[in-house]
């Protein structure tokens, strides 16, 4: 069910500010309900804190990297809590936002999501749309469960809705991501399946 006005809307997102979420937890918003997401295993937290410190190490100081902020796709009226965002730190220094407010998708470098048994098709189709419609201008994407085996995918170039490049990479092999990352993410202690 799709919010079918401004009014409702502001109801959702009010709600979803005034949250209560258990410890761990992430409220999300999709299709007019709020959705809550349960804490991450092992493996995906061991991937989140690799990815964030390569990040931290290149990203130059006014850059940022989040693992628990939300982000508004304002056209879709959806919000996502990525598994890692890289943002301009001035955006969450400004005071007009309040502390619970979630940041605009179009407003954000990247964001990485990694995929869990439960939400895995969720993150390759859902989230890719979304972030293409932000537009986010990089969407990594390691999915742990691929069926052709563990990759790590990054989009770009968002056009019209769609990403037109993506380079996907096995878990083994780096990955390099661009300015203003200027990183080689090293993928070979990243954990499979289980």
């Amino acid at each position: 069910m799709a919010v079918e006005s401004e009014r409702e809307w502001t109801y959702l997102l009010d709600t979803w500010r005034e949250l209560d979420v258990p410890e761990g937890w992430r409220a999300e918003i999709e299709e007019g309900q709020i959705v809550l997401v349960p804490p991450p295993g092992k493996g995906h937290n061991l991937i989140a804190g690799e990815v964030h410190d390569a990040l931290v190490r290149c990203l130059p100081p006014e850059i940022g990297a989040y693992q628990t902020l939300g982000v508004e796709i304002v056209q879709s009226e959806r919000i996502y809590v990525p598994d890692l965002v890289v943002v301009d730190k001035e955006l969450l220094k400004q005071p007009d936002r309040g502390d619970a407010d979630p940041v605009d998708a179009s407003e954000i470098l990247l964001a990485v999501e990694i995929t869990s048994a439960g939400n895995a098709r969720h993150d390759r189709t859902r989230k890719l749309w979304a972030y293409a419609h932000a537009p986010v201008p990089h969407y990594l994407l390691i999915d742990r469960f691929d069926e052709h085996g563990p990759t790590v995918t990054l989009f770009s170039e968002p056009v019209n809705g769609a990403y037109r490049r993506s380079l996907r990479t096995p878990f083994g092999k780096p990955v390099s991501l661009p300015e203003p990352f200027g990183a080689e993410l090293v993928t070979d202690g990243f954990p499979g399946p289980r």
